[in-house]
């Protein structure tokens, strides 16, 4: 495969990967905004709400992973711009030397291994609690029809 195929395989890769994650956002906010909009009237809490307390609760940290994920993500962002000066020695605060630019290419390397795996954990943390806060937003509406 080429070096140009390769590059827009990973672009395509990556461009998935960036909308699902706002996908998961948008559809978070949706969520807590019918909820909302569904609980409006109600005049006093019960324990059948549990659920639905809980879900929102789980769609609000979901939310927060996906931003974190957007962080990260863009940190590395920046991070491979800043790798990709130091190997062409143009970056203005390493040395043109190769001992400086292998510890600054090094130092960067691991800095953007660690986004990764962060940029990955929330990722899933955030699908994660995306689904938990639907499975309890139904077990809601079963627990309120049949109390109902």
């Amino acid at each position: 495969m080429s070096d140009e195929n390769m590059r827009e395989v990973r672009n395509n890769v990556h461009s998935g990967q960036d909308k699902y994650v706002y996908f998961i956002l948008a559809v978070t906010v949706a969520a807590i905004g019918y909820t909302i909009a569904q609980t409006e009237d109600l005049e006093e809490l019960s324990y059948t709400q549990i659920p639905l307390g809980i879900s929102l609760i789980c769609w609000g940290i979901s939310f927060w992973f996906g931003c974190r994920n957007r962080e990260y993500n863009n940190s590395i962002l920046y991070s491979n711009y800043e790798l990709l000066k130091v190997q062409k020695g143009q970056h203005s605060e390493v040395p043109n030397h190769p001992d400086y630019e292998k510890a600054a290419s090094d130092g960067i390397l691991d800095a953007i291994n660690k986004n990764n795996k962060r940029v990955e954990n929330f990722g899933r943390g955030q699908r994660n609690m995306f689904i938990i806060g639907v499975l309890l937003f139904v077990l809601w509406r079963i627990v309120e029809i049949l109390y109902s």
